[in-house]
């Protein structure tokens, strides 16, 4: 039987405004800026979301959580993660593993990456050891490192459940 796997690749970023911190990966981080977002602003699972959906190709993070609902004003990313899963979940396909990097000038972010990948494992529905998360910086170069905002990027690997494969060729059958 032929691997049913398929890749997915993810990009956001959001701008600073004034504020007292920012949210990545579910975990709030002091700053002396916020993400101007309509939702929480968290680039690191939009990205993620956004690879999800489009291993699957059912479009982007946009097209689930238009940012003209109301709905989603200021809504926690990690809900948002979790309808993107249980999406996957409905579709047969499951994560064996994902790899984000955040672009980020300012702030620091080694000392949280831990807590990003436990949030992520816990609302991804895997072991921690199949999430990657890595930080780094433009040395100052463009908008990230001018600290204007934060980008990030993720990629993921996807593979069909076995047990949705054989029930989709007894349905082929019957």
């Amino acid at each position: 039987m032929a691997l049913n796997i398929r890749i997915g690749n993810g990009y956001d970023v959001h701008a600073f405004e004034e504020g007292d911190h920012i949210t990545l990966g579910g975990v709030n981080i002091p700053h002396n800026q916020s993400f101007i977002a309509h939702s929480d602003g968290d680039v690191l699972i939009h990205a993620l979301c956004d690879a999800l959906l489009g291993a699957l190709a059912l479009g982007d993070i946009g097209k689930h959580f238009p940012d003209t609902d109301s709905e989603f004003k200021n809504i926690d990313s990690r809900k948002l993660l979790t309808q993107v899963v249980a999406l996957i979940k409905d579709k047969g396909y499951y994560l064996i593993n994902c790899d984000c990097t955040v672009v980020a000038q300012s702030p620091k972010l080694a000392t949280h990456i831990s807590n990003m990948c436990k949030n992520l494992a816990n609302d991804l529905q895997v072991e921690v050891n199949a999430v990657s998360v890595k930080a780094t910086t433009t040395e100052h170069l463009g908008f990230t490192g001018r600290s204007e905002g934060i980008a990030a990027y993720a990629v993921v690997l996807l593979e069909g459940c076995p047990r949705t494969r054989i029930e989709a060729k007894i349905s082929e059958i019957l």
